[in-house]
């Protein structure tokens, strides 16, 4: 797909504005919605979608589903949230084989690029870029990712397809 244009470039400097920008994104979304996110570890991609959750009225704690691969949040109204980890994923495959409600529902995966080319013609594409060196004050594997300090990251929202052709955020 060559179709995509940029749709929101912003630098991003607490958790609280992360997850505002999450709640800023799901009042554009709708059932069918795909949105890939890419970050390091630490980066913000659950905060973000869990500020999403809470503005699309997500029953349950949003929080990362590294361990257990995706997770579905029913709504209060509107679509269902599914929340993917792609990360431990080696193959496309596997992703399909979750057997996902992709017209039905909102469906945010992390760790998601390469993995969900060809299961949507449109893809709202948020890439969270980390300050120079940040990377080195990341969690380790024992904590958890959510409890990183605040600190400045720059966030660029792509859009690709027919579906974000003219949207506006």
């Amino acid at each position: 797909m060559t179709d995509a244009r940029v749709l929101l470039d912003t630098a991003i400097a607490t958790t609280d504005e992360m997850g505002a920008l999450g709640a800023r994104l799901a009042a554009v979304l709708r059932a069918g919605d795909l949105v890939v996110l890419t970050g390091p570890l630490g980066a913000g991609k659950t905060t973000l979608t869990r500020g999403l959750g809470a503005a699309l009225g997500a029953r349950g704690q949003v929080s990362s589903p590294t361990f257990v691969l995706a997770r579905t949040h029913p709504t209060t109204s509107g679509p269902d949230l599914v929340h993917v980890d792609a990360y431990r994923l080696s193959d496309p495959v596997e992703l399909d084989d979750l057997d996902l409600d992709w017209d039905a529902s909102v469906v945010v995966v992390e760790w998601g690029r390469g993995f969900v080319d060809g299961i949507s013609d449109s893809v709202l594409d948020v890439e969270i870029v980390r300050a120079t060196g940040a990377d080195a004050s990341a969690p380790d594997d024992d904590a958890d990712p959510d409890d990183v300090p605040d600190e400045p990251r720059r966030v660029i929202v792509t859009g690709t397809g027919p579906r974000w052709a003219d949207a506006v955020l």
